[in-house]
C-alpha cells in the first residue's frame, strides 16, 4: 500500500515537470505567438537587424502591441526591411513613431521598442516609419575597443 502511493506521487510529480517544461519551452521560443490576431502592417528599415527574427515582439511602453510579420532585405538601400504587425486596438500611434532593436533578457532575444511621436496622423496599413535605430552588435562594440586600445 505505502509503495502504490509513492509511486503515484512520483508520477504526479514527473508530469508536472514536464508540464513545466513544456510550458517554459513554449514561452522561450514563442510558439504561444502563432495565433494569428487581426492587425495593420507598417515597415521600417534597419541598416542592422542583428537576431531579429519573424515573431518577436513589438513593444511599446513594456506592452506588446505588435510581432514582426515578416523580414527583408532592399536591394536598392541595402538594409533589411522589417514588417510589424501591430494589433488594431492600437490604431492610435502617431505615425512619427520611432523603432529602435533592443536585446531582453539573459537569452538575449531581440525585440523592437516603438516610442510614440507627436504628430497628429496616425500609423495605418502599409504606412513606413522612419526613425529607426539599428540593434547593437556586441562584436562591432568589442572590435572598435580593441582597435582603440591598440592605438594607444
Amino acid at each position: 500500500m505505502y509503495s502504490k502511493t509513492v509511486q503515484v506521487w512520483v508520477g504526479i510529480f514527473v508530469m508536472a515537470g514536464m508540464a513545466s517544461l513544456l510550458m517554459l519551452s513554449m514561452k522561450v521560443s514563442n510558439i504561444s505567438a502563432f495565433t494569428e490576431t487581426d492587425g495593420y502592417e507598417v515597415t521600417a528599415n534597419f541598416a542592422n537587424i542583428g537576431g531579429l527574427k519573424v515573431r518577436s515582439p513589438v513593444s511599446m511602453a513594456g506592452v506588446v502591441i505588435g510581432r514582426v510579420a515578416k523580414i527583408g532585405f532592399d536591394r536598392e538601400s541595402y538594409e533589411a526591411v522589417v514588417t510589424i504587425k501591430i494589433q488594431n486596438q492600437y490604431d492610435n500611434i502617431p505615425e512619427d513613431a520611432s523603432v529602435s532593436i533592443f536585446t531582453a533578457g539573459l537569452l538575449g532575444e531581440q525585440y523592437i521598442d516603438m516610442e510614440a511621436g507627436g504628430a497628429e496622423e496616425f500609423l495605418r496599413q502599409g504606412s513606413e516609419l522612419q526613425l529607426t535605430q539599428s540593434a547593437i552588435v556586441l562584436e562591432q562594440i568589442i572590435g572598435q575597443f580593441i582597435v582603440s586600445q591598440a592605438d594607444e
